[in-house]
C-alpha cells in the first residue's frame, strides 16, 4: 500500500485505510482500529474523528478487554437471536455453551490468531466429533468472528486460513422393497392416521409430519402444502428442560407443494372422515410432536421385525423409490425441499447406481462388435 499522510494508506483495491490506536491491552500490546474512505480526505476525516475519540485515554492504562466467549454470547444473544429461527438460535447456544465457551473461556478476543482456531480444531477432533459437526461449528464461529472484524473488534478474520476435515459422506440408510411392505402391512390399517405411510409416499420430515393440518391438503387439486414444522429443543428459559415450537420447514425450499398420488389421496380421504383433529396426525385432538410419532413408530418397526430403523429413513425410502422409477433429480429434490439439486445428488448417489448402469446398457448397443463396415 503507498502511504500519504499519518497512517493513511492507499490500499490495492483503491481504497484508503486509515490506521488509529485504540488503546492497549493488558499485555501492553498496542490495539489498533481502523476507517476507510473511497477518498484521502474523507479517510482523513473519519480518522481525525476517530483520533479525537480515543485521544482522552490515557495510552498507558489498559481498557476493558473483551474475552472471546464474552463476545460470542453478545453475537448469539444480542446480534442474532432475532434473527434466526429458535431451532437455529438453540443449535447455536448448544455449540458455544458445549465447545467455544469452555476452549476459549481465558482468551482475549484481540489475542485470538489463527493457530488458536488450529489448536480448537484439533480438540475436537480428540473429542471424536465427525467431520460435518466441526465443519458446522467452524462455520458458526467464522461468522461471530466476521462481525467482530466489522466491528473493529479485531483486525482479521483467525478463521481463514484455516485446514478443515473433509466432509464425510453420510450413510444412508433405507428400507428394502420387502422391509416396507411390512412396515406398510400394519401401518396402513392403524386406525388413526399413520405418519409413517405420509413419509413413505412424500418424503416429509417427520416435524413436517407433525405440524401438518388437514386444511393443508388440497384434495381438489391434489397437492399437500408443506408450512410449518414442530420440534423439541432445549428450552431458552429453563434449564435442563425442553420446549414445543412451531415454526417455518427447514429453509427456504422447505416451504413447498407436493403432489398426491392417487392410492394416498384415498386413504387420506377415509383418514380425514373420521378425524375430529385439525391436525393430520393427532394426539389428544391437538398436533402430535415428533417424539411421540417416534414412540409409535418404534412400536410399529418391534412388530413388523424389520430390525433397527429411524423414522428419517422413511424420508430417505421415499427418495430411493424414486430413483429406481427413474424421477429426475431436479424434481426429487423439489418434492424433499433441498436447497439445491447438488444436495439431493450428493446425498442419494448411490441409489442412482441402477440408473448409470441402465444408461451405459442403452448406450453399449450402439457398439456391435460383429457388425462388419466395408470402408
Amino acid at each position: 500500500m503507498s502511504k500519504r499522510g499519518e497512517n493513511i494508506y492507499k490500499r490495492k483495491d483503491g481504497r484508503w485505510e486509515g490506521r488509529y490506536r485504540k488503546g492497549r491491552n493488558k499485555e501492553g500490546r498496542i490495539i489498533y482500529g481502523y476507517v476507510y474512505g473511497k477518498q484521502y480526505n474523507e479517510t482523513k476525516e473519519k480518522l481525525s474523528k476517530k483520533n479525537a475519540d480515543y485521544s482522552i485515554r490515557s495510552e498507558t492504562s489498559a481498557p476493558e478487554e473483551m474475552m472471546v466467549d464474552e463476545w460470542l454470547n453478545y453475537w448469539l444473544n444480542i446480534l442474532m437471536k432475532n434473527r434466526i429461527k429458535p431451532s437455529t438460535y438453540s443449535n447455536y447456544r448448544g455449540r458455544i455453551q458445549r465447545h467455544l465457551s469452555p476452549f476459549f473461556k481465558n482468551k482475549q478476543l484481540s489475542t485470538l490468531e489463527t493457530a488458536d482456531i488450529d489448536k480448537f480444531i484439533y480438540s475436537l477432533y480428540r473429542s471424536e466429533l465427525s467431520s460435518n459437526s466441526i465443519r458446522s461449528i467452524i462455520s458458526m464461529l467464522r461468522s461471530a468472528l466476521k462481525k467482530a472484524v466489522n466491528d473493529n473488534k479485531i483486525s482479521k478474520n483467525p478463521c481463514q486460513g484455516v485446514l478443515l476435515p473433509a466432509l464425510s459422506k453420510r450413510e444412508i440408510k433405507s428400507l428394502d422393497k420387502r422391509q416396507q411392505k411390512k412396515l406398510e402391512q400394519i401401518a396402513l390399517y392403524k386406525k388413526e392416521c399413520s405418519a409413517e405411510v405420509i413419509a413413505l409416499y412424500t418424503g416429509m420430515r417427520i416435524g413436517e409430519i407433525s405440524g401438518l393440518k388437514w386444511e393443508d391438503i388440497d384434495f381438489k387439486n391434489n397437492k399437500i402444502f408443506v408450512k410449518r414444522t414442530i420440534s423439541r429443543i432445549p428450552s431458552v428459559t429453563e434449564p435442563h428442560k425442553t420446549e414445543i415450537i412451531i415454526g417455518k420447514p427447514k429453509s427456504i425450499n422447505g416451504e413447498r407443494a407436493i403432489p398426491i398420488s392417487k392410492n394416498l389421496k384415498r386413504y387420506l380421504m377415509e383418514k380425514k372422515q373420521s378425524s375430529t383433529s385439525l391436525y393430520v396426525i393427532s394426539c389428544k385432538n391437538s398436533f402430535t410432536e415428533p417424539r411421540i410419532i417416534n414412540y409409535r413408530f418404534k412400536k410399529i418397526v418391534e412388530e413388523s421385525k424389520i430390525g433397527q430403523v429411524h423414522f428419517h429413513a422413511l424420508r430417505h425410502t421415499f427418495a430411493t423409490r424414486c430413483v429406481e422409477s427413474g424421477i429426475d433429480i431436479a424434481t426429487l429434490s423439489k418434492i424433499l425441499g433441498h436447497a439445491s439439486t447438488k444436495m439431493t445428488l450428493d446425498i442419494y448417489t448411490d441409489s442412482l447406481w441402477e440408473t448409470r448402469r441402465s444408461a451405459m446398457m442403452l448406450i453399449d448397443r450402439q457398439l456391435n462388435y460383429d457388425e462388419r463396415i466395408t470402408l
